[in-house]
């Protein structure tokens, strides 16, 4: 078992323990000032959450089983071990200031609750999300 999967599965023992304790808590503590009894979306969401833990746990443990080791899990590894190529970035692109400013009229219009900011920052997010994506299969003169 990896590290991965065993901060997952520890996560999980976690919050099904705390599952218990807020179990317990909320039907036996009994408050004058609050209807006792169990608290079902808590309930609900600490169970769904444990589950989630369990099988993205489950997930990472099938995966790295299949995997070479990686340097998180080396006794020995170095920071550089884990440096790997992060890709390619265009070094005079204007389209990610255009993402970014597009989700700000976004985000102030969601805020603010104007539908035509909204619709606007929405048609430029798009359109910006486009031009960065074919940004380098258009033709040289296009760009």
């Amino acid at each position: 078992m990896r590290a991965t999967s065993k901060v997952f599965y520890s996560i999980a023992v976690y919050l099904i323990v705390s599952l218990i304790v807020y179990i317990f808590g909320v039907n036996f503590v009994k408050d004058d000032g609050y209807l006792f009894g169990p608290e079902w979306v808590g309930i609900v969401g600490m169970a769904l959450a444990a589950l989630l833990s369990i099988m993205l746990g489950a997930y990472l443990h099938f995966t790295d089983n299949r995997s070479d080791i990686v340097p998180e899990d080396w006794e020995e590894a170095e920071v550089e071990d884990g440096a790997g190529i992060y890709g390619f970035f265009a070094p005079t692109s204007v389209w990610p200031f255009w993402m970014t400013m597009s989700i700000a009229v976004l985000g102030l219009g969601i805020i603010f609750l104007y539908f035509w900011m909204i619709a606007l920052g929405a048609a430029m997010l798009v359109y910006s999300v486009a031009r960065l994506s074919l940004q380098y299969a258009m033709p040289k003169e296009k760009h």
